[in-house]
């Protein structure tokens, strides 16, 4: 069964179940069960061993996989640093001083859309980061979580995925230097990457529209009843909804009533964790310069030493000023430990299905099914339809530029060289593909409730998981519409970049303003809020 249109079903029934539901981690394990069942040819005996394999064997071996572990050790350990900095009274400092200037709602989006663009170089910290730092302040502004999750997770993989200083580029270029080697093109990998960026539309404009949001104080759709409920009855949270969290949580990591409001006690880790991420990139990279040096690094090790040093700062400062006892710093770590079990759990999950929809071949199978007519004006548009679908099916950005790009390339010169347009220089449409299965990877991602990233960014900002997907689906759908009506589909006709990005931004602002509306049309949204939400006292 694997290669065809049985392959889909696993992760179409987690990410319908989880829809449907409002339960991640029952709609994955169904996906997994179910995966495991069709792997076994649906035998009758096959479907209990695949039910019992869920956790015996497709989870562990998600475990087991050296990546992955890095990634749930310095999660783990960014939640301690987290719980440490709000037991020392640090998170409060952060709090009094962004405030200063983010009293309003408006400027406290803004601020959170600056943080997650300051932290580029990498997904998984910008989201942790981010998340983590400004979740108290958009709390007592009024902002709804969901609105957090969705400025951390559309500043997040968007800014790393164009930067040219981040944990991505040494994995894209190395991708798109394997493929253009097999073809006609004059060019290095590195070289094509830099050409594709005039055609990221997607990343671009879901950056710009979490700006344009913030700024105006428009909404609409899901994220618009969101935004209503937190600035009018003060729940930044929907009722019933599911997280890792919890009351006596929030009371274990609450500072004591004596302790200093420092700024430093927060900013310091943070820029130890994040200076040490940076050099650690640059230890562990190679290339002839900066860029490649820096790509070409190890991220997840750099995280794990950044996170680890973060923690004995962080321990060093709290003890070293008499605000913690050694015994309630490793408590506070402790707890903060446990805010993110609920994020490793999902994760685990996550890589399972992923796994399992690789062993299945889906996305072979939506690469062979939906590109085997490919007209060269229609490419680029094209094969980001297809990137994002495999990634929403699948989960995985990176999984989905590992497969595609070696099929994409190829295609597109394939294409070119019948109709006598390709050269050794390249063409448009060849760097507009290469661009657009990255650009697309992240839009299926977006969009996909079985994402990590959007797992992480979720649990980041302490919300729901699919109260961030239903929120944030139409915002992606809209960005990505406008991605590829006004940018992608009159490339591909011969208009220039330059002047498709200008009707593409026109057309996200125009629509915006037609679609979107204040959460309270009645009070202005620059209205300073001096009253804390209910959800968020137990953060003071």
């Amino acid at each position: 069964m694997t290669g065809t249109w049985v392959s889909i079903l696993p992760p179409l029934l987690a990410i319908l179940l989880a829809l449907l539901t409002r339960q991640i981690i029952p709609a994955l394990l169904a996906g997994v069960w179910l995966g495991g069942w069709l792997l076994s040819g649906l035998t009758f005996s096959g479907l209990g061993t695949s039910l019992l394999d869920t956790i015996g064997v497709h989870i562990i071996n998600a475990l087991t996989d050296p990546d992955h572990m890095k990634i749930i050790v310095f999660t783990l350990m960014i939640g301690g640093v987290v719980g440490v900095i709000r037991r020392n009274g640090g998170t409060d400092g952060i709090v009094d001083v962004v405030t200063r200037w983010a009293s309003t709602r408006r400027r406290g989006q803004v601020a959170s859309g600056g943080l997650g663009v300051a932290v580029f170089f990498d997904d998984y910290a910008n989201t942790l980061v981010v998340g983590n730092t400004m979740r108290p302040i958009t709390d007592r502004l009024r902002v709804s979580r969901e609105k957090l999750a969705y400025i951390v997770d559309s500043t997040a993989a968007p800014v790393a995925a164009i930067g040219l200083f981040t944990t991505w580029i040494g994995f894209q270029v190395g991708l798109i230097g394997d493929a253009v080697g097999k073809i006609g093109i004059d060019k290095s990998g590195f070289a094509v990457f830099l050409e594709s960026l005039k055609y990221a539309f997607y990343p671009v404009l879901a950056v710009v529209l979490v700006f344009a949001i913030a700024a105006s104080g428009r909404d609409f759709g899901p994220m618009a009843k969101a935004e209503r409920r937190a600035r009018v009855t003060g729940d930044v949270l929907r009722p019933g909804s599911q997280l890792g969290g919890s009351d006596a949580l929030a009371e274990e990591l609450a500072p004591k009533d004596d302790a200093p409001r420092r700024l430093l006690n927060a900013v310091v880790p943070l820029v130890v964790l994040v200076g040490t991420t940076l050099v650690g990139l640059l230890v562990t990279g190679d290339g002839a310069n900066l860029i490649e040096v820096m790509g070409a690094g190890d991220p997840f090790s750099s995280l794990l030493w950044g996170s680890l040093l973060a923690v004995i700062v962080a321990t060093v400062m709290s003890v070293g000023q008499r605000i913690l006892t050694a015994a309630e710093t490793v408590e506070a770590w402790f707890s903060g430990v446990k805010s993110v079990l609920y994020v490793v759990i999902i994760l685990a999950l996550a890589w399972a299905l992923s796994a399992m929809a690789e062993k299945l071949g889906t996305a072979e199978f939506l690469a062979g099914a939906l590109g085997e007519t490919l007209p060269a004006a229609l490419l680029p548009a094209i094969v980001f339809v297809i990137a994002a679908a495999v990634a929403f099916a699948t989960g995985t950005s990176w999984g989905t530029m590992g497969i595609l790009t070696p099929l994409a390339v190829p295609v597109a010169w394939a294409v070119l060289d019948a109709q006598g347009e390709a050269t050794a220089a390249g063409h448009p449409i060849l760097f507009a593909c290469v661009s657009t299965v990255l650009a697309g990877a992240v839009w299926g991602d977006h969009c996909s409730p079985i994402s990590d990233t959007t797992v992480i960014s979720s649990l980041a900002s302490q919300c729901d998981v699919i109260d961030h997907v239903r929120t944030q689906l139409p915002y992606a759908l809209y960005a990505g519409g406008i991605a590829l009506v006004a940018g992608l589909l009159p490339i591909g006709f011969g208009l220039p970049w330059w002047l498709a990005y200008a009707v593409a931004l026109a057309a996200l602002i125009v629509g915006l303003r037609l679609l979107g509306k204040r959460a309270d049309e009645g009070q202005a949204d620059d209205t300073e809020v001096t009253e804390v939400p209910r959800e968020a006292e137990a953060l003071r």
